[in-house]
């Protein structure tokens, strides 16, 4: 049993932090509520039918299912319309449909949240030599680095006054930087200082990790697409693969096209029999949101009364995102808190956790992810690369209990190892 293999000690300071914690659990519950509020006043309002959850294969002609549950995503994230399919496998997926569907040749795009995340930059050219990259297709990358983790406004503004940029992408979580991820309240700021100098320049954010935070989302403050995974928050833990695009009627359009085909558009695209997962996910996903909140809380609250000073937000800062970073100091460390979360997962719970190349990074990374859907982040999972400072990534968390559960048996085997 896991309970009688935690350090007392541990166990003691966990009961502390209940009553420390209970009114930021509050503040935590009562987004989800909001967030739970408008997500069933969209499903009443798009008249969710069991209908809707009928298989269709082959083309995927004539799926009312699917076109209520993009207008449901569309509603949730401030957007004219959505476009959610299997079809789409990850993030990464999402992202680089999405720019190669709206840059060609001669076009250029600005990151203004500074260097994107490793697996990106593949995508994009900056790294490898990929006859598919953004570069390798014409298209120009340019960014500006945040500064203090503020935008670089006075930077930007001067930028964009030269109406040459095709889209502006702003990255809301930290990825593997050190960095602080971005509020809406900082990405709305920047957009309408964006605004008053252009006004055709496409503003894309990366909402990965961030969907259901807080009670807006980017569509609701300006941005002109956002993008995501279903194997992130807005899946809630159910849906199995998949990823969204939402924005602006005539760019979702070309996103669909360059999935589907020229003047076939969002007409295709078989459900694989998801759509009942794909509902219930999003049904589900403010409450999957709030116990990954919780957790890290409670796993950020307890780094910081054993003494770790870099962990990342603390647990009473306010947060934009689902992820949590510890800054463990040693390769020893990082690697034994690692391999306590795999080994409380209810999944290949056996599995000797150890640093290893992984596709698409360029460093050892070292990864824990005993999860029911194979690379899902909503479920609690830990991941870093092995370099200075040890910094380890942990998002998610389906429900408070087992992140806790999983939190302190990770912390007492970096404990046992390192006495």
């Amino acid at each position: 049993m896991i309970l009688e293999q935690i350090d007392k000690d541990l166990l003691t300071l966990a009961h502390q932090s209940d009553e420390q914690l209970k009114d930021i659990y509050k503040e935590v519950d009562e987004i989800c509520l909001h967030n739970s509020n408008k997500i069933l006043s969209a499903f009443i309002e798009n008249q969710v039918s069991y209908s809707d959850f009928t298989d269709i294969n082959g083309y995927g002609n004539y799926d009312e299912g699917r076109n209520k549950l993009e207008k449901i995503f569309a509603s949730i994230l401030g957007c004219q319309d959505a476009l959610v399919r299997p079809q789409i496998m990850s993030g990464t997926n999402a992202l680089f449909l999405t720019l190669s569907a709206l840059l060609k040749h001669g076009d250029t795009m600005i990151s203004i949240t500074g260097e994107p995340y490793d697996s990106l930059q593949e995508m994009i050219g900056l790294s490898g030599n990929s006859s598919q990259s953004l570069k390798a297709h014409g298209v120009h990358y340019e960014q500006i680095d945040l500064i203090n983790n503020e935008f670089d406004e006075d930077k930007i503004v001067e930028r964009l006054k030269e109406n040459n940029v095709k889209l502006v992408e702003i990255q809301r979580s930290r990825g593997y930087s050190h960095r602080l991820s971005l509020t809406l309240d900082k990405i709305e700021h920047v957009i309408t200082k964006i605004r008053k100098v252009n006004q055709d320049v496409i503003i894309m954010v990366d909402n990965c990790y961030g969907e259901l935070v807080e009670k807006r989302e980017p569509g609701d403050i300006g941005a002109d697409i956002v993008v995501g995974s279903l194997m992130k928050n807005l899946g809630g833990g159910i849906a199995p693969t998949g990823g969204y695009v939402a924005g602006n009627e005539d760019l979702i359009y070309a996103v669909a096209e360059r999935l589907t085909a020229p003047g076939i558009a969002k007409d295709l695209g078989a459900n694989f029999n998801l759509n009942n997962a794909f509902f219930k996910g999003i049904f589900m996903a403010p409450n999957a949101v709030k116990n990954a909140l919780k957790t890290a809380i409670f796993t950020s609250y307890m780094l910081e009364k054993l003494g770790y000073k870099n962990v990342s937000p603390r647990y009473n800062e306010q947060r934009t995102d689902i992820i949590q970073t510890l800054e463990l100091g040693t390769k020893e460390k990082l690697v034994d808190f690692t391999q306590g979360i795999q080994s409380s997962s209810p999944i290949d719970s056996f599995v000797h956790v150890l640093p290893a190349p992984m596709p698409g990074y360029p460093f050892d990374e070292v990864m824990a992810s005993g999860s029911f859907t194979q690379g899902s982040t909503i479920e609690l999972s830990a991941d870093a690369p092995v370099i200075e400072p040890y910094t380890l990534y942990m998002q998610g968390g389906l429900s408070l209990e087992y992140g806790k559960l999983s939190i302190l048996l990770a912390l007492t085997n970096m404990k046992k190892e390192n006495k």
